[in-house]
């Protein structure tokens, strides 16, 4: 299936596979806002999570619609938005393009769970401990190009190489001339 244009742009994958940071690159290089997704959990969220203990589906849809909207808002100001997001299931993904309401390009950085958890064991979260790294995998329904806007690429690529990519799949925003 071919890319659908897209104003929102949302970085997706495990903890650990570089969103944030990927997301904030892209970010940059289209001058459009960056909204990280962990900045959009309730305080009851991150305090399970910071006990280890994963997140329900109950605990993400308040979440992934706050992000939705947020991104939704941003897109409006500036022609368009990244956002880093974990939207590990199909149904987080759909229900984050429902709640904006209009597509969303999924940029989704995969890796092995042996790559992820050595990036896991060098940095330090706030409230995302390795012991929720297994959760990470079981929850994961990888995306399907086929069926989902999705661009895939591995987490292994330097982040110029994975900015690059994406913005090379976002030839419909030059229309918008501010990052030309």
């Amino acid at each position: 299936m071919p890319l659908t244009p897209s104003r929102i742009i949302i970085v997706m994958g495990v903890s650990s596979s570089g969103k944030s940071t990927v997301g904030q690159s892209i970010a940059r290089r289209l001058h459009v806002a960056f909204l990280d997704g962990d900045g959009y959990h309730p305080e009851a969220n991150v305090e399970k999570m910071r006990a280890g203990i994963p997140l329900t589906d109950e605990d993400r849809w308040p979440w992934l619609e706050k992000l939705a909207t947020a991104l939704h808002g941003a897109a409006e100001k500036k022609d368009a938005a990244v956002g880093a997001c974990s939207a590990l299931k199909c149904a987080y993904r759909e229900f984050l393009v429902q709640k904006a309401g209009e597509p969303i390009l999924f940029v989704y950085l995969q890796g092995s769970k042996d790559v992820i958890a050595a990036r896991m064991a060098k940095r330090q979260h706030e409230y995302m401990p390795t012991s929720l790294l297994n959760s990470q995998f079981a929850t994961l329904e990888v995306p399907d190009p086929e069926i989902e806007n999705v661009l895939i690429l591995p987490v292994t690529d330097s982040v110029e190489k994975l900015t690059v990519a994406v913005v090379k799949s976002l030839d419909h925003l030059k229309s918008f001339k501010r990052w030309q």
